[in-house]
């Protein structure tokens, strides 16, 4: 078993001076932890893998493709494979979840 606590994901985040950590790596999928703050834009691109989005704590919106959601605690999102996507009008710092499958890279 793995297990790990939220908290301590965001520490090494931070400790290692970038918005994404990766914290599980397994054959067959990934698992990070994004961290957007209040008014940060968001510049990632498409990726190659699907992936999930599940909002920890925090508040924006996401456009997926042609779509636009509402995001908040608790809020799951599927992004397809290649589908351009962004956070944005982030009000509240945005801790998100992320699983990638395949495993991202």
């Amino acid at each position: 078993m793995k297990a790990f606590r939220l908290e301590q994901l965001e520490a090494e985040r931070v400790a290692n001076d970038g918005a994404y950590l990766q914290f599980l790596r397994e054959r067959h999928m990934s698992v990070g932890l994004y961290a957007l703050d209040k008014g940060t834009p968001d510049t990632q691109t498409p990726h190659r893998q699907d992936e999930v989005y599940f909002v920890v704590s925090g508040r924006g919106s996401l456009t997926v493709g042609d779509e636009t959601t509402q995001v908040a605690r608790g809020s799951v999102v599927y992004v397809p494979a290649g589908v351009p996507h962004r956070f944005h009008h982030i009000s509240e710092d945005l801790r998100v979840m992320v699983v990638f499958a395949p495993p991202e890279g």
